[in-house]
């Protein structure tokens, strides 16, 4: 684990246990030279320790990359808190949690992820005040929606000359809360919807109100689209299931997409336009970290207007530049992140 932690530059990782509630969690710290880590806290079941630990890791790596590109003042961290087997009452989990929080000084400051919602969010806030996405707050993710809704009309323009999304035929995979708001907005905007989730009553949700055409969860992938929206969990994208895609771009809301970098140059070598993760679905953390700050809805519209142009910056470099839009991403984030 100090080979990954090394690798990637994260400064601190944190194991939490707590006996009373059964409480196992990691939070992971990977740079705060801008300011405190922010991100989210995940509620999911691991194979083992080590996938929860390698999980934290990785992606509180992306929320600095996310960050930086989306020029806020904070750092990147994250918490993964182990799903038991079963759950009685979640709220002491997230209670005890908050304590550990507390303890962090500010240095780590939480937020809504996978599997978690605005309810465990107020179980921490009782603990500490460095707690984000509470009822009182709102959850992030219309607005990570929004973005990423964004980001694909910038991504349209760049690969197929248009930001009109009328006719287009997009393929989603996940209809979780960003997936299904992303859905609504792709819909209103004329696109023609092929969806597929492992919960088959989001699927018939989309067919009834949103007119989509449910695919396979498998088969999602090799379907003929224009643009293919991952949003589910992260990995999605390696050799086999790239040698599969029938799209010209790859745009969603999905954390850590690609299973390795090497995978944006398979993109890259069969004419698929991806949009970094971390740029395209900055939506979320931008709320986050601008409401912990106190400022007005219309100054979180304001930098949430900003993710298409920076895609847009992204896709400038990487054409002139030769390289892949990932790599050029991380590059431009790598920098500002440089002491």
């Amino acid at each position: 684990m100090f080979a990954l932690m090394q690798s990637t530059g994260t400064e601190a990782l944190h194991l939490v246990v707590d006996r009373d509630s059964g409480l196992r969690a990691v939070i992971a710290i990977h740079n705060r030279q801008a300011g405190p880590a922010l991100g989210g806290c995940r509620f999911l079941s691991y194979p083992d320790d080590a996938s929860a630990m390698a999980d934290a890791i990785r992606l509180a790596r992306g929320m600095s990359y996310k960050a930086a590109l989306a020029g806020l003042p904070f750092g990147g961290g994250k918490a993964v808190v182990i799903r038991p087997a079963h759950v009685a009452n979640r709220a002491p989990l997230f209670e005890a949690l908050g304590r550990f929080i507390q303890s962090l000084d500010g240095r780590y400051i939480t937020a809504i992820e996978s599997g978690t919602c605005t309810a465990d969010m107020d179980c921490i806030a009782r603990h500490t005040e460095h707690v984000t996405s509470t009822t009182a707050v709102g959850d992030p993710a219309p607005h990570t929606a929004l973005g990423v809704f964004s980001g694909i009309r910038s991504t349209a323009m760049a690969r197929l000359g248009s930001d009109n999304l009328e006719g287009l035929r997009i393929a989603i995979q996940g209809l979780g809360h960003v997936g299904y708001a992303l859905a609504e907005h792709l819909r209103a905007a004329g696109a023609e919807l092929l969806v597929s989730d492992l919960n088959p009553i989001n699927v018939q949700r989309a067919m009834e109100q949103l007119q989509a055409r449910p695919v396979a969860c498998e088969a999602l992938a090799a379907t003929p689209c224009d643009i293919f929206v991952p949003c589910g969990l992260g990995a999605v994208l390696n050799s086999q299931s790239v040698a599969q895609l029938r799209c010209a771009a790859v745009a969603g809301a999905a954390n850590n997409q690609l299973s390795s970098l090497d995978v944006a140059d398979q993109l890259e070598a069969r004419g698929i336009l991806y949009a970094p993760d971390y740029v395209i679905n900055s939506g979320g953390l931008i709320h986050a970290a601008l409401s912990y700050q106190g400022q007005s809805a219309e100054a979180i519209h304001a930098h949430l207007g900003r993710i298409g142009r920076r895609l847009t910056e992204v896709y400038a470099h990487a054409q002139a530049e030769k390289r892949s839009p990932a790599k050029v991403a991380e590059l431009l984030a790598e920098r500002i992140l440089k002491p």
